[in-house]
């Protein structure tokens, strides 16, 4: 990962919701988020990965595509892809000296001298990646949701189509401590007249996706309604517009199959001409690392960090073998229900070994041990990440490592993994 003076100063600056910032900056930029199709993914799980899938199938028609999303594992560059690649170091260097130079012009002109640096860590990374895009003349941007919708930074686009591929209790305090609050937040990326895709979520958050849509005549594509998928990673049937059979994917799990889903009905009413043939080659070859990941054949990693993506880290291991015994390796940050990730996944695992990555916000092992007090399974404090993985794996354990996507991406780093 580079270290940058202007990143440095912004990491751990917290999070500050609202648009207004971000709107006026980008006009001091003219506007590079103007200049090109966008595509605009929210959600509390599958968010990311579906627009892997997106940026996977417009590559493979032959556009060239911004994907950006967030956070990162390993890197900052990550976090803006052209062309199916993060920013090389000299890349993201450069467009991050344009950004804060611009930055420094903006300030002087229009704010007060004690607010010099108004922009988050987040506005700053998505600014960058606006104008990568822009200067790069891509064809088309993916843009991932950071948190919630109706007041991230990225929900200044003007979008071809939006979807939320679904909602769950995630950042609870900045949106809200129910799923209709939440979902309320994610709709906020519904535009006037803009096609909105939705995935399965709760009937409470359909409701209110639906008043939203209603209320902005923005047409709506409801799964198992005006499209579906059918199937696993290895063959399903996609019925919407058009239907596909023998469709396979490159990401691992099931559950994929509804991203899959989510991504291909986006294309169908964004109006971009993608062809059949680049959509099943674009689904095969999408990657999404930390994401059930096979990191080593005894080291499974994946960023789970709330209930409902616990459950699906559940059911993948359901279907594996039990042939040896489980370690789950748990650790996250101060915000999350590990308690609920830990709750889940007791089931089908034999013992938790807790953790705690590099992180600001990342809990140490005894509060995430005592966040695990009273489950079927034994619960240890295990220290450092390297020293829990290296005590889960001496005695031959199929280890799991999940509770936050920060702590994987130092897992990819123990192991040497490459960026992606």
């Amino acid at each position: 990962m580079i270290s940058h003076p202007v990143l440095d100063r912004l990491a751990g600056a917290g999070i500050r919701l609202g648009l207004g910032r971000m709107r006026d900056f980008l006009a001091s930029l003219d506007h590079p988020e103007a200049r090109y199709p966008v595509l605009h993914v929210g959600g509390t799980n599958g968010k990311g990965s579906t627009c892997r899938l997106l940026g996977a199938m417009l590559r493979a028609e032959g556009q060239r595509v911004g994907v950006h999303t967030s956070p990162h594992l390993q890197a900052v560059n990550e976090r803006i892809r052209l062309g199916g690649v993060p920013l090389s170091d000299a890349e993201l260097v450069a467009v991050i000296e344009r950004v804060d130079a611009a930055r420094l012009a903006w300030a002087r002109r229009t704010l007060p001298a004690d607010e010099a640096f108004p922009l988050t860590y987040f506005e700053f990374t998505v600014a960058c990646a606006f104008l990568a895009f822009a200067e790069a003349q891509v064809d088309v941007a993916v843009v991932e949701v950071g948190m919630g919708g109706r007041l991230d930074a990225t929900n200044v686009v003007s979008p071809r189509a939006t979807a939320i591929v679904s909602v769950g209790l995630d950042h609870c305090e900045e949106l809200g401590w129910d799923i209709a609050s939440i979902a309320g937040e994610k709709a906020g990326i519904i535009k006037t007249g803009v096609p909105v895709v939705v995935g399965p979520m709760p009937a409470e958050a359909l409701a209110i996706v639906r008043a939203v849509a209603a209320e902005r005549a923005a047409p709506l594509h409801v799964w198992g309604h005006d499209f579906e998928a059918f199937g696993d990673v290895s063959s399903f049937r996609y019925a919407g517009s058009s239907t596909l059979d023998g469709l396979a994917l490159g990401l691992a799990g099931d559950h994929q199959v509804v991203n899959a889903g989510v991504a291909l009905r986006v294309l169908e009413v964004a109006g971009l001409a993608v062809s059949s043939r680049a959509m099943r080659d674009g689904l095969a070859e999408a990657r999404h690392p930390g994401r059930l990941e096979w990191l080593a054949p005894d080291v499974l990693a994946d960023g789970a960090h709330n209930p409902d993506g616990a459950t699906t880290l559940a059911n993948f291991l359901a279907r594996l073998p039990r042939d040896r015994r489980r370690t789950l390796v748990l650790g996250g940050g101060t915000d999350k229900d590990l308690r609920g990730v830990a709750t889940t996944l007791a089931p089908v695992v034999d013992r938790i070994f807790t953790t705690a990555g590099s992180h600001s916000k990342a809990r140490n092992p005894a509060d995430v041990a005592g966040q695990c007090e009273g489950l079927s399974v034994p619960v240890t404090p295990a220290g450092a990440l390297a020293d829990a993985l290296r005590a889960a794996r001496q005695d031959g354990d199929l280890v799991v490592v999940a509770g936050s996507l920060y702590l994987i991406g130092e897992l990819r780093d123990l192991l040497g993994a490459v960026a992606a």
